[in-house]
């Protein structure tokens, strides 16, 4: 996403000089929205990641905490054992630890379970404690629910967002809900590592960024997203900013196209 931001930008800026200037919604106002976005979903979705990844890891770890190294978090199941469920996973990443992502983060992640995270059905529910990604308290519910396999013999998670809100460092909000279906396409044979993974997304995610623009994100086509490296390899995202509402991402074809007229962007 942090890619298309730039290009936004100009062309919002290109484009609001031949728009009324009653336009309701100024473009630095929507230019901050979309870039507020981008670090929101950005953290719920590293969320998603790693409290998947915790919950594979679990389902083989035979003590009730890690290694105890420093550039670890401690994690605790309790009960521990593998057959009684609903489970709480509890990761305790204390003052700041630094993740292989360059990402910092420190305060207590919960997840309930009741099931493991491959078993048709289980539900994950992850909530904060006091939980900052790097300078960025987070707030909110994440819950993920297994599907099954579709028709391809590939996972599918519905995934969900409520109320969602991270904090900056001065004490501005940005909320953010998500409703999404997300199918887990590449790096299912190697659990315990989620830099491989590659997943589908379809849905809608909305919020509103702190100078009170609503904005809302619907996938048109599948995006393909990729972990390692971050990347969204394809697929069609409709963007609303406010009163902007005409604004379409292909990252197929990587143009973007305001008030029906397309313009490249790269890498």
């Amino acid at each position: 996403m942090r890619r298309i931001i730039i290009p936004i930008i100009a062309l919002l800026m290109f484009s609001c000089e031949e728009q009324d200037q009653n336009q309701s919604t100024n473009s630095e106002n929507a230019i901050e929205a979309l870039t507020e976005y981008a670090i929101v979903n950005k953290i719920f979705q590293d969320t998603g990641n790693n409290s998947g990844d915790t919950v594979l890891s679990a389902e083989s770890t035979t003590t009730n905490k890690n290694s105890g190294l420093k550039t670890e978090a401690e994690i605790t199941i309790e009960p521990l054992d593998y057959a009684t469920f609903p489970k709480t996973i509890t990761i305790n990443y204390g003052d700041g630890i630094v993740g292989q992502d360059g990402v910092t983060r420190k305060g207590v992640v919960t997840i309930v379970s009741t099931n493991w995270y491959r078993a048709t059905g289980s539900e994950h529910t992850t909530t904060f404690n006091n939980f900052y990604h790097n300078e960025y308290l987070v707030e909110g519910t994440h819950f993920t629910k297994n599907l099954g396999e579709n028709s391809d013999g590939n996972l599918q998670f519905e995934v969900t967002v409520t109320d969602g809100k991270i904090t900056d460092t001065v004490g501005e909000t940005i909320n953010f809900t998500e409703d999404v279906l997300r199918t887990w396409i590449a790096g299912s044979t190697t659990p315990l590592n989620i830099w491989d993974d590659e997943y589908m997304l379809d849905g809608i995610q909305s919020g509103t960024s702190t100078k009170g623009v609503n904005y809302e994100l619907t996938i048109e086509e599948s995006l393909h997203f990729t972990l390692l490296p971050r990347n969204i390899e394809s697929g069609i995202l409709n963007v609303a900013l406010g009163s902007f509402t005409d604004i379409k991402i292909n990252y197929e074809t990587s143009t973007i196209t305001i008030l029906g007229v397309s313009y490249p962007f790269g890498d």
